[in-house]
């Protein structure tokens, strides 16, 4: 019971945000989404309803080895940036899924950040 409160409450923090946040080609939406043991982060076109870029720790490539805590993030953070920087993106709409900006959320976008990529 209170693990599904929980969960109703990051999904309406999630829309809120979704409602103010929007990706184009130009400028898109970096989202990040962590689980217990994996993290993901994609850019998101939302114009067109595309994916440009993604890292994933579950997928092929260096992101593989990283852990679902701060130092991980760091990493996937700086590999994200990256990947999307070789796709041409420079400047990204950050979307934070719903959770706190603290820890590793604030670890990705800081790593992200020092990698080149402008929020």
């Amino acid at each position: 019971m209170r693990t599904e409160k929980k969960l109703k409450l990051k999904q309406l923090r999630h829309w809120r945000i979704r409602k103010r946040v929007s990706g184009t080609y130009e400028r898109p939406r970096m989202s990040v989404r962590f689980t217990n043991e994996n993290i993901h982060v994609q850019f998101i076109d939302d114009v067109t309803g595309k994916t440009l870029a993604a890292t994933s720790t579950v997928g092929k490539g260096e992101a593989k080895v990283c852990s679902a805590n701060v130092d991980g993030a760091k990493k996937v953070g700086a590999i994200a940036a990256k990947a999307a920087i070789d796709k041409g993106i420079s400047a990204v709409v950050f979307d934070r899924g719903g959770t706190r900006y603290h820890g590793k959320i604030k670890a990705l976008a800081d790593a992200a950040r020092e990698a080149g990529l402008k929020f």
